[in-house]
């Protein structure tokens, strides 16, 4: 029998036999089981339990029935309160492991829906010749094979409701084995569907989406190649899509395959935080690096006396600059630039900011951080707001902060804006050492 001592970003039980360290899928804190071993490695053992002899009370009975087979959640065993107090000390460890600091204030988490709230998602589609069967849906857990799932409990309910008619659906088109994924965005309005298909599609084909559009209130956008092929099978439906910021009074174009928060609840929440965390006063020059398609850039302009915002997809950067337009920001502008090749040069040739913002993908910001490090103290924002999706990058970035550039990490806490999976999202304050 093995004592489980704690819990993995994969929700996988922590045991030890002997000194080796045993990860059990399926084990949470606390428990007495037995396991099976999967994996053997000469440092650790993946297993899988096999019988739990002491029941956690953080165990709870998971929602989906498809669960353990789809690999689209891990976590809906255990409390939804348990899993942010899981993703917190994942932050705070690496905080302390990988930078060796701790933050001055631990902010509260913040908490939004934890079930229907995905509102972008990638769903997998494939043909099953043997069985003669269309599975659409996400992939089982630690395989290339798609789950046959007919519900989803993260979807949005008028989603999860299509799993089934999108599997008749790519059933009747002219080359189903050529289908291999369908994309969902959602908007305030309107709910997109990305078709990716590899051969052209027939008149027919486009005759089945039309009255599959019809009948489900669904719009499709068709992609071919690459993502510049992607375009509305109907061309009113180009500039549908949008989410909504009603705290800033703005409303937020986007395509179905711009990167946007999955989350729209905890999106609004999350602005809120950061513009409140980062304090830009009217007279305040910002900078909102990787700032995709504005969603802190142009809220920001309604605070800020100026406000740049920098991105390394041009085609962010265009809806961005759209969207000011629209909204009648006059005083936010953008830049394409690739923010992982940048120096210290290039951030003193942009001249003094007040506050700074970074929201950089899973990489973090690592060019940026050395830059920061490296500003004479003139120089130096007066505040940085760093939100971050991978604990482990922004770990890596708040040594280079603290350590090298004298700053002081204020303030951290996560941001539940996966409920239900092991992603973590979380937000940290930094200060010039002084201020």
């Amino acid at each position: 029998m093995l004592e489980v001592e704690s819990l993995d970003l994969e929700a996988r039980g922590v045991a030890r036999r002997d000194g080796k360290v045993i990860f059990i899928e399926g084990a949470l804190t606390g428990e007495l089981v037995s396991a099976h071993t999967l994996r053997r490695k000469p440092s650790y053992e993946i297993a899988r339990v096999e019988e739990v002899f002491r029941e956690s009370n953080l165990r709870v009975k998971p929602k989906c029935r498809h669960f353990g087979v789809c690999g689209g959640c891990v976590m809906q065993h255990v409390d939804a309160g348990a899993q942010v107090a899981i993703k917190q000390r994942a932050l705070e460890d690496g905080l302390t492991h990988i930078a060796g600091v701790r933050p001055q204030r631990i902010l509260p988490p913040l908490h939004g829906p934890t079930w229907g709230y995905r509102f972008r998602a990638r769903l997998a589609v494939r043909w099953v010749a043997k069985k003669n069967k269309i599975l659409v849906g996400f992939h089982e857990r630690k395989s290339s094979f798609v789950a046959d799932i007919e519900s989803c409990e993260i979807l949005p309910p008028h989603v999860a409701r299509l799993l089934i008619p999108l599997r008749g659906l790519i059933g009747r088109l002219s080359a189903p084995d050529r289908v291999p994924q369908i994309e969902v965005a959602i908007g305030d309005r309107a709910t997109a569907l990305v078709l990716r298909h590899l051969l052209p599609l027939t008149p027919a084909d486009i005759a089945e989406l039309r009255g599959f559009a019809d009948q489900y209130d669904i719009q499709w956008w068709l992609q071919s190649k690459g993502p510049d092929t992607v375009h509305a099978l109907v061309p009113e439906h180009e500039a549908a899509l949008a989410y909504t910021l009603p705290e800033f009074g703005l409303r937020m174009p986007f395509r179905p395959t711009d990167f946007t928060q999955v989350n729209h609840q905890i999106n609004r929440a999350l602005v809120s935080r950061a513009l409140g965390l980062l304090q830009a006063g009217p007279g305040d020059r910002v900078a909102d690096l990787f700032c995709g398609l504005g969603n802190f850039t142009l809220p920001l302009a309604t605070q800020a006396r100026e406000v740049i915002g920098v991105e390394g997809s041009q085609s962010l950067v265009d809806r961005a600059t759209q969207s000011a337009a629209e909204a009648g920001i006059g005083n936010a502008s953008f830049q394409t630039l690739n923010l992982f090749d940048v120096n210290l040069q290039w951030l003193e040739g942009l001249g003094k900011f007040d506050r700074i913002l970074i929201d950089p993908p899973r990489e973090g910001a690592h060019a940026i951080s050395q830059a920061l490090a490296q500003l004479p103290s003139d120089l130096r924002p007066g505040r940085i707001v760093y939100v971050s999706c991978n604990p482990g990058t922004l770990s890596r970035d708040a040594a280079i902060l603290v350590h090298e550039g004298n700053y002081v990490l204020r303030a951290a806490g996560v941001i539940n804006m996966f409920p239900h999976t092991g992603h973590v999202e979380s937000i940290a304050v930094f200060e010039p050492d002084g201020v």
